[in-house]
């Protein structure tokens, strides 16, 4: 038998005995007020040709609901890396519709690729300067689409030239333990390998938060987070909205 072999051999006993041991890590949001501006597509200006394409506002959701569900918890560490279970990559998908991102918030491992189809009779063009990943997919028109593949962790801002309210989120994460929280608070990490780990909490308005914690053989961990109005982040959200205003003023 071959040392590669042998090794082959070797790590998927290891992963199958990380699986069999393997616990969850779940926990709460909780989020009590009202953290982010709803954003109201405005009335189509004079660069829109051809067919109108129907407004559409957020208002119709419950507020409380919305900020919880624009949740990202995900798993840090070492361990977490080393522990990667899943190595294909995951696809997401971004549409343009209605003058929006849908959905406005989408949650991949690094190394996964997310496509931005067009649904509106009207051009789009999808482009983000954040340092994770930046790229600039140019004018395309309804029933194309385009693809970027995000090969490290980060939080990549996603605008459009065209509509200055368009405005999109995508979590890249570390590795697969990456889950959106859903309207009641609630998010589950499955199948976790036991070892210590920082769970992230993220809100793009509400800011970051951090917590330690050890998972042990078969038994779940729990990590819940209160998400409060965070200055910097809000700061740092009007810096985007900056930034973005101004590359519109420039074209």
């Amino acid at each position: 038998m071959s040392r590669r072999l042998a090794g082959t051999i070797i790590a998927g006993l290891m992963i199958l005995a990380g699986l069999a041991s393997a616990a969850d890590v779940r926990g709460t949001i909780t989020i009590e007020r009202k953290l982010t501006p709803r954003n109201v597509t405005p009335a189509a200006g004079l660069y829109q040709r051809g067919s109108p394409v129907a407004l559409q506002s957020d208002t119709h959701e419950n507020a409380l609901d919305y900020e919880r569900s624009h949740v990202v918890v995900y798993l840090e560490g070492e361990q977490g890396k080393a522990a990667q279970i899943t190595p294909e990559s995951i696809r997401g998908e971004m549409e343009q519709q209605n003058r929006r991102f849908a959905p406005d918030l989408v949650v991949i491992p690094a190394g996964s690729s997310v496509s931005f189809p067009n649904f509106d009779p009207i051009f789009h063009n999808v482009f983000s300067l954040s340092k994770a990943k930046s790229f600039d997919l140019g004018n395309y028109s309804k029933g194309q689409t385009r693809m970027v593949t995000f090969p490290k962790p980060g939080i990549v801002a996603v605008y459009c030239h065209l509509h200055p309210n368009m405005t999109g989120t995508i979590i890249v994460t570390p590795n697969r333990w990456g889950v959106r929280v859903d309207a009641s608070g609630q998010y589950t990490l499955t199948d976790v390998p036991p070892g210590k780990y920082t769970v992230v909490a993220w809100h793009k308005t509400g800011g970051t938060f951090r917590k330690a914690i050890e998972v042990t053989a078969s038994r779940d961990a729990e990590a819940n987070f209160f998400v409060p109005l965070a200055q910097v982040a809000a700061g740092e959200a009007e810096d985007h909205a900056d930034l973005h205003a101004g590359h519109h003023a420039s074209h």
